[in-house]
């Protein structure tokens, strides 16, 4: 085994996020979020060293680190890839992590900070090629968990777990969250006539959304009354999208679509931006049934649900408010590993 490469999936959410962080969904019984996996990928690479030199390399971003041993990195207090060297120090901690060098490479086909939970998915690619790499026997659902709580670890907030689902499993899915625990269900949806009816477009503004979700995460512990109804609200919602996806009800998807984004853009400041309102606005003026961000707003990416007929109008319309039309296939494939 010389190499190992990886590759998960992005995700758009329609409903429910937010309360996928713990312990906001016990505060609203039958809380769920629902999502699919998108066709823009993230991937991870490895690739052994006959000396003992250790390379961290981001290509999308250009970061790297290099160290002369894994010892050297183990002590290191800062990375330039921090992803990547948070998860190569958890991974070490444990018996058996073979100590010749190797380089460990990640890309991302995402935009920066386009709320399409990007950083969790090539969390799930990198963990899956560190524990190819390392021999360790892990469950999807402990990956998860690892990529979790180093994930929330590097960004020093709060993390939800829907987004490494999308990343493991592929295709349209429901997170139930439930005081017993966390579920994955999927969905069987036709994802054909789903793709047709929905754009994704990126606003160019990256967000952070560790940040805006905080800020809502505090009030809502705070006993912000507001927003605690807001999440009574959007728990409903995120229900009845999963039943209207499941049934074909196309108009109805619209229509908690709007609601879910009419309620979630009054929780916190910063969530919607003139840039947001603006491309939101030329889509509905040319056709778009219902517009929500992706993630947790303040920038990022939007997703659209329209008429399949008028696709080339919206998008049209979207350019020309400074957005950028990304691929919107849905990714049935969950996170792929393979060696050589």
């Amino acid at each position: 085994m010389n190499t190992i490469t990886s590759s998960a999936s992005c995700r758009v959410d329609l409903a429910g996020g937010t309360l996928d962080i713990w312990p906001l969904y016990l505060f609203h019984p039958g809380a769920m979020t629902v999502h699919f996996a998108c066709g823009i990928l993230t991937h991870c690479r490895i690739t052994l060293h006959k000396n003992r030199t250790v390379n961290l390399v981001s290509r999308d971003t250009g970061k790297r680190d290099r160290f002369s041993s894994l010892d050297e990195l183990l002590h290191a207090k800062h990375f330039h890839h921090p992803l990547a060297g948070e998860l190569v120090k958890h991974f070490a901690e444990h018996d058996g992590f073979p100590r010749n060098g190797f380089t460990l490479e990640t890309d991302s086909e995402s935009p920066a900070g386009a709320g399409i939970s990007g950083s969790s998915a090539l969390m799930i690619a990198t963990t899956a090629a560190l524990t190819r790499f390392t021999g360790r026997a892990m469950t999807k659902e402990q990956m998860r968990v690892v990529s979790q709580n180093v994930e929330a670890r590097l960004i020093r907030v709060p993390t939800g777990c829907q987004d490494y689902y999308p990343a493991l499993f592929g295709g349209v899915g429901a997170v139930h969250l439930e005081a017993s625990g966390i579920r994955r269900e999927g969905l069987k949806v036709n994802t054909h006539e789903l793709e047709k009816r929905c754009v994704l477009v990126y606003t160019g503004a990256p967000r952070q959304s560790g940040i805006n979700n905080w800020e809502v995460f505090q009030a809502h512990i705070n006993g912000n009354k507001y927003v605690h109804a807001n999440f009574d609200e959007i728990a409903s919602i995120a229900c009845s999208m999963r039943s209207a996806l499941l049934t074909s009800q196309w108009d109805e998807v619209a229509r908690l679509l709007r609601a879910e984004w009419t309620l979630r853009r009054t929780n916190a400041p910063g969530i919607t931006t003139k840039k947001i309102e603006s491309i939101v606005e030329a889509a509905l003026k040319s056709g778009a049934h219902a517009a929500k961000v992706c993630g947790a707003g303040g920038g990022g990416c939007i997703i659209l649900l329209i008429n399949p007929d008028m696709r080339q109008r919206v998008e049209e319309s979207v350019v020309r408010s400074g957005g950028k039309v990304l691929p919107t296939r849905i990714h049935t494939q969950g996170v792929t590993v393979t060696s050589n």
